[in-house]
Order: structure tokens, then C-alpha cells, then sequence
């Protein structure tokens, strides 16, 4: 064994940890949809009815590659519409915000809604891992232009409010880098099944340290063709996200448009992120009238980076991650959705700009979606 190498607990023990998290997580979500479901209060686990449970897959194993952005896991879950009833002092709150008729044009310029009293209600709740390497396997750190190793695990609560035009959301995002994240573990599994060389520099992967995010994302609804008014349809949306804290600290703006077949009217965001979630973005009443959906999906993003904690690194250790983020990434993605009844599923493509200083060449990753609504 090289130098300076820990020892490494077994296969066994690695699969063990990681099929007790996920495990655990989907007793917990099973747990409180039923809790919520049978009771008439408002409660902040995720009711049944409408809910929408959904599991995402990142990896560059589709761009035959195993670098860099190399793999990320999230489920997540989001409550049924709840009515504006159930939110007394939320929507007290908006409503004293657009009592004058100077006040009203303000808020409807900046929330994209119409009228505060016309307003529907989610909560989400998600567990997420993320990981990143460098190219270089062998080697005991990361070389100069590549990736430093790094893992991100983390939770993360959420509310939304949307009308049939707008959605903004809050979410509160809490986990940590390191070894608590378990990304050195979940990668030796993979790589396990698969028969492949295990990297051998997690021991130079950032340290642990606890990171607390917060981000708000507004979402206005774009209409091409009405799928109300026949099978075939165009929407989607435009998006702004801010993000500010330890792990994550920027901007961006972007844009998802599906283009198809009996559109689905759940909106599934097509790539995992700490903000990922699948439901009824907008306000309607439309159902599906097939019990099928086929449609494309096209997207970009445009991100201002402040901090990446998994590039510039943490913000209260004593650590040089040996690279920094570049301030501005761009990136767009193709792919397909399909449904069938209550489930959905989707892959699509993304082609990302070089994240950091001196990284030798762009990344380009799948995701896989699978949700069910309950």
C-alpha cells in the first residue's frame, strides 16, 4: 500500500452505510406522507393526493467519461397544492405587500403574480449527494488543471407559491463536505459493480465542514402552444436563482422548454440540483387526457459564481483546494421526457463550460429522472 494511504473499510461496510441512508430516508418519507395524509392540518411533511416523489441521476458515465462533475444522487419529495388558508401569516403578508394600487404594481412586477389571493401552496424535502475527481486515478492528489476531490452531502426544505403564471421558492439547504458526505464510499461501490479501479486521492478531498445555503428561484411560465387547446404543445419556463451561503454563493439565469405530445402537467426540473424538484409548477386545472406523453426538452443556464465551495474551498478551514472557479459558466442541454399515467421519466444531455482556472477541456454529463405522483 502507498504511503500515506488509510486503510479503507470493506466493500461490505461501504455498501452497508449506504443502503442504511438511503433506506432510512425513504422509511422517513413513506412515514410522514401517510402521517400527513390522514390528518386535516397543515403539517410540514409532504401530504399524498398530488405529492410527487422523484429520484435524479447525474453521471458522466454517459460522455464515457469519469471526471470532474462525475456523479450526483437526489430524492426528492413535494407536497400536494395546499390552499392559501393554511398559510395565515404568509398570506397576510403578501396581501399587506399589495394593499395600494403603487404596492400591487410593485409586487406583481417582482413575484410575476396577478393577485395574492389567487395563490397555491407547496413544501418540498430532499436528500442529495454530489461528487467530484479529478482525471488522474492513480494518483494521491489532484493534479495541477484537474479537479480536486470533493463530496457534498445534504438536505434541504423548501416552500413554494405559484400562481398560473409565476412560482418563487425558498429553500433552505444544510450538509457537509468531506468524508461525512461519503462520496469516497459511494464512488468504491459503483466502482465495485462495475470491476474498475478505485481513485486512490480521496484522502486529499476537502475536509469536512458544515454548509448552510439558502436560495430563492422565481420561475415565469412560457406558452407557445397552448397544450389545452389539442395534443400537440409548447411551453416552459424562464428562471432566476440566487444562491448565498457557505456551500454555494452566485446567480443564474436560465431557461427549460418542452416541445411534444400531451405535455405532461407536472413540470420535472430535467437535472439534478440542491434546488431539483418535480410537481405541478404552476397553477391550473388542466389534466392530462391521455394516459401517455412523449415530448422533447431543451434548455440553457448562465451562472455568475461568487464561491463553489467544491472549487474554491471551505470557508472556515485552513485548506487550498490549489484552483479557484471561473466567475461565469454557461452550459445547455437536449433530451426527451416521457409519460406514462401517474410516472415520469427523463434523460438529457448537458454540455458545461470549463468551472475552474486552468481545467484542461468542458464537461458534458446524463441525467436520469424517474418521479411518480402519489
Amino acid at each position: 500500500m502507498p504511503s500515506g494511504v488509510k486503510t479503507q473499510v470493506s466493500g461490505k461496510d461501504h455498501r452497508s452505510q449506504i443502503a442504511a441512508i438511503w433506506l432510512l430516508l425513504a422509511a422517513a418519507l413513506l412515514a410522514g406522507s401517510r402521517a400527513a395524509a390522514d390528518s386535516d392540518s397543515l403539517s410540514f411533511l409532504p401530504d399524498s393526493g398530488d405529492a410527487n416523489l422523484t429520484a435524479y441521476l447525474d453521471n458522466d458515465l454517459f460522455a464515457d467519461t469519469d471526471q470532474d462533475y462525475t456523479n450526483g444522487a437526489r430524492v426528492s419529495w413535494i407536497s400536494g397544492s395546499r390552499d392559501p388558508a393554511e398559510f395565515g401569516w404568509l398570506q397576510r403578508t403578501l396581501d399587506q405587500l399589495s394593499e395600494d394600487p403603487v404596492s400591487r404594481f410593485l409586487f406583481s412586477k417582482l413575484s410575476g403574480f396577478s393577485d395574492p389571493g389567487e395563490l397555491e401552496y407547496n413544501y418540498g424535502f430532499s436528500l442529495t449527494q454530489l461528487m467530484f475527481t479529478p482525471e488522474e486515478w492513480d494518483l494521491l492528489e489532484a493534479p495541477e488543471g484537474e479537479r480536486p476531490y470533493a463530496g457534498w452531502l445534504g438536505v434541504d426544505m423548501s416552500l413554494h407559491t405559484k400562481d398560473d403564471q409565476a412560482l418563487n421558492s425558498v429553500s433552505l439547504a444544510i450538509g457537509t463536505t468531506g468524508p461525512h458526505s461519503y462520496a469516497q464510499e459511494a464512488q468504491n461501490l459503483v466502482h465495485d459493480i462495475r470491476g474498475q479501479d478505485k481513485f486512490q486521492g480521496w484522502n486529499s478531498q476537502i475536509p469536512n465542514e458544515v454548509t448552510v445555503n439558502v436560495y430563492t428561484t422565481q420561475r415565469r411560465r412560457v406558452v407557445v402552444i397552448d397544450p389545452r387547446f389539442g395534443r400537440f404543445g409548447i411551453d416552459g419556463f424562464v428562471e432566476g436563482r440566487l444562491g448565498l451561503g457557505t456551500y454555494d454563493t452566485g446567480a443564474s439565469v436560465g431557461s427549460l422548454m418542452r416541445i411534444g405530445w400531451n405535455l405532461p402537467v407536472d413540470f420535472a426540473d430535467a437535472r439534478l440540483s440542491v434546488t431539483s424538484y418535480s410537481h405541478q409548477s404552476f397553477k391550473t386545472s388542466r389534466r392530462e387526457r391521455k394516459s401517455w406523453s412523449f415530448y422533447g426538452i431543451t434548455g440553457f443556464q448562465g451562472a455568475a459564481v461568487g464561491h463553489n465551495i467544491t472549487l474554491d474551498g471551505p470557508v472556515f478551514s485552513d485548506f487550498s483546494t490549489g484552483t479557484s472557479s471561473k466567475p461565469l459558466v454557461g452550459e445547455v442541454y437536449v433530451g426527451f421526457g416521457a409519460r406514462y399515467q401517474d410516472v415520469n421519466f427523463s434523460y438529457v444531455h448537458t454540455y458545461r463550460s470549463k468551472e475552474f482556472e486552468g481545467q484542461n477541456s468542458a464537461q458534458s454529463f446524463g441525467s436520469l429522472t424517474l418521479g411518480v405522483r402519489l
